[in-house]
Parts: structure tokens; C-alpha cells; sequence
């Protein structure tokens, strides 16, 4: 049985990240309407959103390695919330995008995604993040089984190109998208780390081996 206080620090966690995940649009529809995002507020939404997406889909990815290292599993209930805002937070974007930026206008925006690399990469990992989503309650979980932790390895994919449209996009300050990046191979690397861990121990009911 869960302890009372690990519910409640659970139940304190999911309220911060409903706050931290609504806070963005919350700022974003005040700034729109008091005239505070700048010359272009067009260009500030989609880049607000896009920022918070990476910042929720790395935060969702780094839930097992902090599950690893400290022994706390249920921090993995706080996964399936950290993990729809990073889609709530990619569909503002490319909804900001296609919307108030291209009046969805699809001719234009299937070129766009055609011929220009970053949108390439962005329009990508937004399609990769669609299943992840879809498949995140409990039903999906069962369904697949051991299918759906292959499937929801496309986090990774998609955090990897969501980088790279970061970085093709702001092209000078690459400050944040190489921070981003970091933070991406260092995830990837614990994930390694650990599977080549486990591949060094030994198997259940079988002895290691007897020095000579």
C-alpha cells in the first residue's frame, strides 16, 4: 500500500504541472490582448509553444531515469500527465503556426513542410508524438503489452528532430536548443548505461561463474 504522504507529494506534483503547463497560455492569451509579445507576437506565440513542448517531452522522457536512480516509483504516474502536455503544447504550436501565421492555408503549409528543412523536422515530430498520445491510457497499455514501450521509444525520435527545429529555426542564438540537445543525450545516455548494466548481470537461476 502507497503511503499517505507519497499520495499526497503525488497529488502536489500533478497540481504543479497543471500550473506550470497552463502558465504559458494563460501568459500568452493576456500578453496577445495586452499588446505585450513584442513587433511580432505571432512569431513569439509559436516559439513560446515550441519551447514549452521540448521542455515537457524531455521532462516526461526523464521520468524512468529519475525512477532508476532514486528508487521512487511513482513518480512514474506523474509520466502520462508530463507526456499530454508535451502534445497539448505541440498541437499549440503547430495550430499557432498553421493558423495565425498561415490562415491554413494547406497548399502553402505542405510546401512549407516540403521544401524547408526545419519545418521538416518540427511537422515530423509532431506526427510521431499523434500515436504516443493516442496509445498513452491505460486500455492502449494493456492492448500492446510489451509493444507499447517499443512504440513510445518514438519519444526520443521526436525529441531529436523537435532539437533540431529548434536549432535550424533560431539559426544565431543556439544557446537553448544546444542546452536542449544536452539534456537529450544525457537522458539517452543513462538509458544506455542502464541497459548495459543489466546486461551484465547475471540471470535469475543461474550462478556467476566460479573463479578458478
Amino acid at each position: 500500500m502507497p503511503r499517505p504522504t507519497e499520495q499526497r507529494i503525488v497529488l502536489l506534483l500533478k497540481v504543479l504541472i497543471w500550473m506550470v503547463g497552463l502558465g504559458p497560455v494563460a501568459w500568452l492569451i493576456y500578453g496577445w490582448f495586452q499588446g505585450n509579445l513584442g513587433v511580432n507576437p505571432i512569431e513569439k506565440v509559436i516559439l513560446v509553444q515550441g519551447r514549452w513542448t521540448l521542455v515537457f517531452l524531455l521532462a516526461a522522457m526523464a521520468v524512468t531515469p529519475i525512477r532508476r536512480l532514486t528508487g521512487w516509483n511513482r513518480v512514474v504516474q506523474l509520466r502520462r500527465l508530463v507526456g499530454l502536455f508535451a502534445f497539448f503544447h505541440a498541437s499549440l504550436h503547430f495550430l499557432a503556426y498553421a493558423g495565425l501565421d498561415q490562415f491554413f492555408e494547406w497548399p502553402y503549409i505542405v510546401e512549407d513542410v516540403i521544401e524547408r528543412p526545419y519545418i521538416t523536422a518540427g511537422f515530423t515530430a509532431f506526427v510521431l508524438l499523434l500515436p504516443l498520445a493516442v496509445t498513452s491510457t491505460r486500455g492502449w497499455i494493456r492492448r500492446l503489452g510489451k509493444r507499447w514501450q517499443r512504440l513510445h521509444r518514438l519519444a526520443y525520435v521526436a525529441a531529436a528532430l523537435g532539437v533540431l527545429h529548434f536549432f535550424w529555426k533560431v539559426k544565431a542564438d543556439t544557446f537553448w536548443p544546444l542546452v536542449s540537445a544536452l539534456l537529450l543525450a544525457g537522458l539517452f545516455g543513462i538509458r544506455v548505461w542502464h541497459r548495459v548494466r543489466q546486461a551484465r548481470q547475471p540471470r535469475r537461476g543461474t550462478s556467476p561463474p566460479v573463479a578458478a
